[in-house]
């Protein structure tokens, strides 16, 4: 029996093996005329949801189980080659694809009516067709971005560095990014996405590696086109025809059976949108291909040379289209100082039509990055890789990591303008600009602060500033620590120490210590005004819902009123510094609480979740209330204090867009003056006395 119950066990593991091998397709699909290679052409496996699309080169894999499957390589402008296989192993099968005649019919041309607007319509109407009886679905996605430069770049947390400096040099490779995605879409406008696997290049950390997943891939179907942050007017999209012009430019074949190949560009070249090239079936109307670029007008700031999108869609159940690829090729050139590039490749696959999905499963989220997505190992990623590597590709990754294992000095690091010099990738010191201030209350004052970020994988940070003012003869101390909370870090607790010299209204200053001690030194002329403050406070905030978060704090200062101790300046020796005001000097102790409503959705990227702004206008609602009160708080101070804010950001004409913050306060008791709000002004004229 016991022997028995093995050769079972061993049956079961043999048989589960066999059933779950995934075995690869690779080779190249090239014209049978000239033998060039056809970029992009599409591959399916007939019967199944699996396919993919080849590289611009022509290459292209497929990952498919063991079994027989019939393959189909197709292209527009050729007859697609079929061709049946029995996969038990790795195979190199190549597609020979022939041109397609193009079937003339009778053409009734009637003068002054433009017949690519009919074609138009008849495409805008498919569309609702399909989207009428497309409720939902799901796919996976596989996607490679390449970051293209002439110099090396370096990246931390969600920036990328690029050094700067005149370079003709061709672009190479200098980052790239994978990842796996799988994708929910729910009628009427739901849609989520999960990164399941992604890996990177060393120069990047994997926070980066969310730009090419979820919302980056454009369904040109769809009417909710986004580019750099705004909305576009897609080629069939309902008012298309009142923005766009159109004509026939060629008439192709795919499989025998007519396709338009359609121009098009915006009628006002003011505009933002898209110009270039569409392919409409002529049996169907169903859009095959976009071949299309960004305006000038919708180009933000003019920083791209050029932006080319390239789509194609194919029929799957109810033979609905649906996007297999998603291509995004840029290339530009910042102020003449350096050149980049980057591309995006999408292949999406294993559609599943109109599965039942629950809208309770869609919320805030729109796109997750899974616990274990950076823990892939290399076996996985060559079982799901769709987009071969390229020979340049392999050779960045080597280059790359080769370049990021070299150990950094201070000195690389360094820069004589920087706020922090990085001693390393956790703790930094104060810039050489930051090194000294001066102001009239202080009088000359060598600066020194340090501090630490990104401790205890990314949860830890804190900061140490000192300075010393040679006028007043005072040591001023700040300290600052804030630990993050929570899964995503949604909640924090902060501890601040401190005895220095605050500004009085800080709040609305808007400059730094660097331009008032300018205005100090040479014009004789200091727009602030200071005192010191001493103690600590002590702050809690957690995000208790997707829109809501509540903090709560306690804060224990002592104000003093401070007088002019210096007189110095290089020129106007004659004026005088503005008397310093006054406060009201006084020991506060106060209990603090406030909500914030933010309706924006969020990304998980890993380690954080971050808000992100989309296309349209958001707003965000705030408030606080401080209490102060001598008998429960042992303060010497009596007040209540209530202020409530508006915050949003609203799109207007064009690429432009204006920020809105609307603000009241109202109080009960007598409110220390260093404790009120005020509006912010610019400062006046150094020279104005």
């Amino acid at each position: 029996m016991q022997c028995f119950r093995v050769i079972i066990i061993g049956f079961i593991l043999i048989a589960g093996n066999i059933i779950g091998q995934t075995y690869e397709l690779r080779g190249i699909i090239i014209d049978g005329v000239v033998g060039n290679p056809l970029s992009f052409a599409n591959i399916r496996a007939i019967n199944t949801n699996t396919g993919t699309a080849a590289t611009f080169n022509g290459e292209y894999i497929l990952k498919l189980n063991s079994g027989e499957y019939t393959l189909v390589a197709s292209y527009i402008g050729y007859n697609s080659d079929t061709l049946r296989v029995d996969l038990q192993s790795d195979l190199n099968v190549n597609f020979i694809l022939m041109p397609s005649a193009i079937e003339l019919g009778e053409v009734t041309v009637v003068p002054g009516v433009n017949p690519a607007i009919e074609i138009i319509e008849k495409a805008i109407k498919k569309k609702h067709e399909r989207n009428a009886i497309l409720t939902s679905y799901i796919f996976n996605a596989y996607t490679k971005g390449r970051i293209l430069s002439t110099q090396e770049i370096s990246a931390g947390g969600t920036s990328i560095g690029i050094g700067i400096g005149k370079d003709t040099a061709d672009l190479k490779i200098t980052g790239i990014l994978e990842n796996q995605s799988k994708g929910y879409f729910l009628r009427p406008n739901y849609y989520k996405e999960e990164i399941i696997a992604r890996k990177q290049t060393a120069n990047f950390p994997p926070t980066i590696n969310i730009l090419t997943g979820g919302r980056i891939i454009q369904n040109f179907y769809s009417d909710d086109i986004q580019f750099f942050g705004r909305q576009l007017v897609g080629p069939i999209s309902d008012n298309a025809l009142n923005y766009y012009y159109y004509y026939i430019e060629d008439t192709l074949a795919i499989d025998n059976k007519n396709v338009f190949q359609i121009y098009f560009s915006t009628i006002d070249e003011n505009d933002p949108g898209f110009y270039g090239r569409i392919f409409i079936s002529a049996k169907t109307y169903d859009l095959l291909k976009i071949d299309i670029d960004l305006n000038s007008a919708a180009n933000p700031g003019g920083l791209f040379t050029n932006v080319n999108i390239f789509q194609q869609f194919v029929p799957y159940e109810n033979n609905i289209y649906v996007p297999i690829d998603y291509r995004l090729f840029v290339e530009g050139n910042y102020l003449g100082l350096f050149k980049f590039g980057f591309e995006i490749n999408s292949i999406l696959y294993d559609y599943e039509i109109n599965p039942a999905l629950d809208k309770n499963n869609f919320g805030m989220l729109v796109l997750k990055v899974q616990p274990e997505a950076d823990k892939k190992d290399s076996s996985y990623w060559r079982d799901i890789q769709t987009i071969p590597s390229s020979l340049y590709e392999v050779e960045a990754y080597r280059r790359i990591d080769s370049l990021e294992s070299i150990e950094t000095t201070f000195w690389d690091r360094f820069s004589f303008f920087a706020d922090r010099l990085y001693l390393n990738d956790n703790f930094y010191v104060q810039g050489v600009m930051g090194l000294y201030h001066f102001n009239h209350v202080e009088g000359h004052s060598p600066d020194f602060s340090t501090g630490f970020q990104n401790l205890f994988n990314d949860r830890f940070n804190g900061s140490l500033d000192l300075s010393y003012g040679f006028s007043d003869k005072r040591l001023k101390k700040n300290i600052n620590l804030i630990y993050l909370l929570d899964e995503y870090r949604t909640s924090s607790v902060s501890i601040g120490i401190f005895d220095k010299t605050n500004i009085l209204f800080n709040e609305s200053d808007n400059y730094n210590a660097f331009t008032s001690t300018i205005t100090s030194l040479f014009g004789k002329y200091d727009f602030r005004d200071y005192y010191r403050t001493s103690g600590f406070s002590v702050d809690y905030k957690s995000e208790i819902f997707p829109v809501l978060s509540l903090n709560l704090g306690f804060i224990n200062r002592t104000d003093r009123s401070l007088s002019s101790k210096s007189d110095f300046s290089f020129f106007n020796r004659n004026k005088s510094y503005p008397t310093n005001t006054s406060i009201y000097d006084s020991k506060t102790n106060a209990a603090k609480f406030g909500f914030k409503f933010d309706f924006r959705k969020y990304i998980e990227d890993g380690k954080f979740r971050r808000r992100i702004g989309g296309s349209g206008s958001n707003i965000s609602l705030g408030g606080e209330a401080l209490f102060s009160d001598p008998s429960i708080l042992n303060s010497e101070t009596n007040f209540q204090m209530y202020s409530l804010n508006i915050n949003s950001r609203v799109r207007s004409f064009a690429s432009t867009y204006f920020d809105l913050l609307l603000e009241g306060n109202i109080s009960k008791g007598a409110v220390p003056v260093q404790l009120m709000k005020a509006l912010p002004g610019n400062i006046e004229s150094s020279g104005k006395n």
